[in-house]
């Protein structure tokens, strides 16, 4: 096997300086630099990149949490802190949690061990304060979740306003019975969405009915669920803001499928705008997130905050949203 002595060898020059060269030192000239790349190549000789990255203490890795890829919100979120990652130099670990403690705690602990040089986390499973402890090992950004336990920059949008905003598109286009579906109670995006939910019943006067409220709804199988759930109720709701598009779907496919119509009797609201919300019929209404700009914005933080080497602290970056009105909630009445 050839080894860097071999190299050094056969350029004529010291270990030392072939080993700069292979580091990119500044201080090594464009002659003794040119000598070593022929003796490499005519050696085959191919740096070990692992041991590169040991004596910088770099990895060149980032590590992304997210609670599944089955979800088009989190693929998309992915593909965009990728194109920034790639051109950075810099490769992806991505970690699914499938909404699991332990998982998660089990990925953060990259961090710690200095297996990754930072982290992005979409989601949260475990409660604030524990994830608080790995901030102190390395760079961490929060995308979609913010929390200011944790002492690292969040980039969101806000969910409590966009929940807000739908749920009163809602009552003015008629619906008095609203429900509100979403995954899990810990997450920051959860209790926005479920604070603006709430705000926006009271600001119309309407009173909050618990039995209207679901957890534990992500995916299109469990927007069927709920849909069967809430017509099992003495008083069903005659409008739904979920937690996702697929939810919607799984609820829109149900409904027709026990010709309850759209919106006519039961008027529907997802979350995202993903490309299924023009595919299904009716067009689904929806929050459209910036996702794309979400996740460069968040890799863009995160590296600059590896390159920096400074302790990072809480601040929120804010992105806007738009409430894409369709025909799954409109013309409810006249």
């Amino acid at each position: 096997m050839t080894t860097i002595a071999d190299v050094a060898n056969l350029a004529g020059l010291s270990r030392a300086t072939v080993s700069r060269v292979i580091n990119n030192h500044p201080n090594v000239s464009e002659e003794k630099k040119r000598l070593v790349r022929e003796a490499m190549d005519r050696l085959n000789y191919v740096p070990n990149s692992s041991a590169q990255k040991l004596r910088s203490q770099k990895t060149d890795t980032i590590a992304i949490l997210v609670p599944v890829l089955t979800n088009p919100f989190f693929a998309y979120l992915l593909e965009a802190m990728d194109e920034v990652a790639t051109e950075n130099n810099l490769q992806l670990l991505v970690c699914q949690t499938r909404y699991d403690k332990e998982k998660e705690h089990n990925y953060l602990k990259l961090l710690m061990t200095k297996q990754v040089d930072g982290l992005i986390l979409t989601s949260c499973e475990n409660d604030w304060n524990s994830l608080a402890e790995y901030a102190k090992y390395g760079p961490m950004i929060l995308c979609n979740e913010s929390s200011e336990q944790v002492p690292v920059p969040a980039v969101r949008l806000d969910h409590e306003k966009a929940a807000f905003d739908a749920c009163c598109h809602l009552i003015e286009q008629g619906c008095r019975r609203i429900a509100f579906t979403y995954g899990d109670t810990v997450s920051s995006v959860t209790l926005g969405r479920e604070a603006g939910y709430k705000s926006a019943l009271s600001h119309h006067g309407i009173p909050l009915c618990e039995d209207l409220l679901v957890s534990q709804v992500y995916n299109l199988e469990d927007g069927r669920k709920a849909f069967n759930y809430f017509t099992s109720l003495k008083e069903r709701p005659d409008g739904i803001f979920t937690g996702s598009d697929q939810v919607a779907t799984g609820i829109i496919m149900e409904a027709k499928a026990n010709n309850i119509n759209i919106p006519d009797d039961l008027a529907i609201i997802g979350f995202d705008d993903q490309p299924i919300a023009t595919v299904v019929e009716p067009a689904l209404t929806t929050i459209r997130q910036p996702i794309k700009e979400m996740g460069k914005k968040a890799m863009e933080m995160l590296i600059e905050a590896i390159g920096q080497k400074e302790t990072l602290t809480y601040q929120e970056i804010l992105l806007p949203y738009e409430l894409m009105i369709r025909d799954s909630s409109k013309f409810k009445i006249n």
